[in-house]
């Protein structure tokens, strides 16, 4: 049974993610040392069912959450129930594929305006009357 729906035709399986709950960190008192309510969820792309154009594209994104080994881990731990970050965690992981399931759009090159080209050159003359004051004085 699929767990995570990405897009049409791309479903990702519960026993392709794999859950780990661990203590959290920071504040919190006795409840965050003696309960594990932190969820890491861990996703190896390699051996998903993602498509081969998804894979690639997650590998080439420069985001800390993805190894050079391919894995994705995702630590939550915002909530104090255990449900609510796991929850949390598929979410997060739901939103990084999903970044990449559509393609950029390709860039359109413009021009600048006439209007910003000629307030441009005026700024450059500008600058240049300003620092050619700063020179010396000569008494001819």
């Amino acid at each position: 049974m699929p767990l995570l729906h990405l897009a049409p035709g791309v479903a990702i399986d519960e026993d392709e993610i794999v859950f780990t709950m661990i203590r959290a960190q920071g504040a919190g008192g006795q409840n965050v040392n003696k309960v594990s309510s932190a969820v890491h969820l861990r996703f190896d792309l390699g051996a998903s069912s993602l498509p081969e154009a998804w894979k690639e594209a997650l590998m080439q994104k420069a985001d800390r959450r993805i190894s050079s080994a391919g894995v994705v881990v995702i630590k939550a731990q915002a909530y104090r129930s255990q449900e609510k970050n796991r929850a949390d965690a598929l979410e997060r992981l739901a939103a990084l594929l999903a970044s990449v399931a559509e393609p950029p759009k390709p860039r359109k090159p413009t021009r600048p305006t006439k209007g910003s080209q000629q307030r441009r050159l005026q700024r450059k003359v500008r600058h240049g009357e300003i620092k050619r004051m700063r020179g010396r004085v000569n008494e001819d």
